[in-house]
């Protein structure tokens, strides 16, 4: 893969961009203190902001590393953060990233998480070079999947007691978008 670190993408209502420790405030009002959200993810609720402060100055570190991913999903309109968008795992041997992403309740069903998500799959491809992008969710969780759908990403299967949330074990919906896919629509 040719990484690249996170870039500035921009859609019709939405700015992808680095944190910046000045976002903790809202990304702890807008997601990492809602449970509605946390509830299928692998991180538990802050109770805190100062553990969103610690996390934002994690992220905000490792920008300094190449391979590093974590977009802030702000809505021009308030011009917040309401969301992050990331790679969470990678394959180089395959070029495989594996996409994960979360935004505040109070925006849901309103295609923000799509239209993020497609944001960044033209950058994946053309400019870092992947040849597959996936991401999964809790069946549980069925929203996440049209999510992936809507993308283009197509369901491969549910992977039997895979994953790991706040839940506890559970079953993970494989979804992917191959790169000549990708290719094959452009």
């Amino acid at each position: 893969m040719n990484h690249m670190g996170t870039k500035e993408i921009e859609t019709k209502r939405l700015l992808l961009r680095k944190f910046t420790k000045n976002d903790a405030f809202a990304a702890f009002n807008n997601w990492t203190s809602d449970e509605k959200v946390t509830e299928f993810l692998r991180w538990p609720t802050h109770n805190f902001i100062d553990i969103t402060k610690n996390v934002m100055e994690d992220w905000i570190k490792a920008y300094e590393k190449k391979d590093f991913y974590q977009w802030a999903i702000v809505l021009k309109e308030i011009n917040e953060p309401i969301g992050t968008i990331s790679i969470v795992d990678k394959n180089e041997m395959l070029n495989i990233v594996h996409i994960g992403y979360c935004i505040g309740s109070k925006w849901w069903n309103q295609g923000i998480t799509s239209e993020a998500f497609s944001g960044i799959i033209p950058f994946l491809f053309n400019d870092v070079k992947v040849n597959r992008i996936e991401s999964q969710h809790d069946p549980n969780n069925p929203n996440s999947g049209k999510v992936m759908a809507k993308c283009g990403l197509k369901y491969e299967g549910t992977l039997r007691q895979a994953d790991v949330s706040n839940k506890g074990i559970v079953d993970a919906s494989m979804y992917s978008l191959l790169a000549s896919e990708y290719y094959a629509t452009k």
